[in-house]
């Protein structure tokens, strides 16, 4: 008996330390996802106007209502599922492309990961201004080289056709560094050897890519594709500060959309509404993602 007891209080003394040291983790993820997450849900239900919080009454369901019935909502929501369905492809692909000739690389590889991977650390805000001057259609540095090619002046940003395709290549030429070094990570986790054995029984490179190369790379591509999609359905920065939404509403996000209307509108009931939606969709195609590739990684 007293060495059950003993064993008890050791037991009970090992799981207050461990809780102790969780506690400032748990503590950040209260403040700054749970308490968060409670009060966008409670205030959905209500009609908070920031500048007069002291009228505010509880409107159950009548924000969720008009948000079905609101176009630019569903613009919003058409928008990111483009920006979504061509970013994954382009940006995952370059990141692999650049992550396989790195790979490959003999000599100065530490050049070529600083070259790929510095746009990564540069400010959002920062690469949007310098490709606004770089896509200017009467002055910047593309169209000028479009014209000496033959090119008539592309309205890029202008254009409610282009400005959302041109969203995609900015935000890819940025973040794909980012995948680039996963990627890499993963390549130089494959043995040699393996593709060794490859080379002695006749395999050519394509073989060995599809299948050594790409079947041996599946958790690493999970967690790219995961954290790419979940990156791209917060796209802000680049139509803020780019776009402002248009031309004609063509690259409003919901998440612009959210803000517009939680800080510049001031209406937080209803941009709190718009936040429970949304988060709702990110999280079941987040789901589905994972179901369709795999989540647990195995073959």
């Amino acid at each position: 008996m007293e060495i059950n007891a003993t064993a008890r209080k050791k037991q009970l003394k090992e799981n207050i330390s461990g809780y102790l040291f969780l506690s400032p983790a748990f503590i950040i993820l209260g403040l700054f996802l749970f308490i968060p997450t409670l009060m966008s849900i409670y205030y959905s239900l209500t009609d908070y106007y920031m500048l007069t919080p002291d009228k505010t009454s509880f409107i159950g369901l009548d924000n969720f209502k008009k948000l079905f019935n609101d176009p630019l909502m569903r613009q919003s929501i058409l928008n990111i599922f483009k920006f979504v369905i061509l970013i994954m492809p382009i940006q995952v692909g370059t990141a692999l492309g650049l992550a396989l000739l790195v790979n490959n690389q003999k000599k100065h590889t530490i050049i070529y990961k600083i070259a790929y991977f510095s746009p990564v650390v540069m400010s959002l805000v920062v690469v949007s201004i310098l490709w606004l001057y770089l896509l200017n259609p009467s002055s910047g540095l593309i169209n000028q080289v479009l014209m000496k090619m033959g090119i008539e002046s592309q309205p890029f940003l202008s254009s409610p056709n282009q400005a959302m395709i041109t969203i995609v290549f900015v935000s890819a030429w940025q973040g794909a560094g980012y995948q680039m070094l996963i990627f890499l990570a993963g390549l130089q986790n494959i043995p040699n050897e393996v593709y060794e054995a490859a080379t002695i029984d006749g395999a050519n490179s394509w073989e060995k890519f599809s299948k050594i190369t790409l079947p041996m790379l599946k958790p690493t591509s999970i967690l790219i594709l995961t954290t790419t999609l979940i990156d791209a359905f917060k796209l802000i920065i680049q139509p803020m500060v780019m776009t402002q939404g248009g031309p004609l509403n063509s690259t409003l996000t919901p998440a612009y959309y959210i803000y517009r209307s939680g800080f510049t509108d001031r209406f937080v009931g209803y941009a709190s509404a718009m936040t429970v939606i949304y988060g709702a969709i990110i999280i079941s195609f987040t789901v589905i993602q994972r179901k369709i590739v795999g989540g647990d990684g195995d073959e």
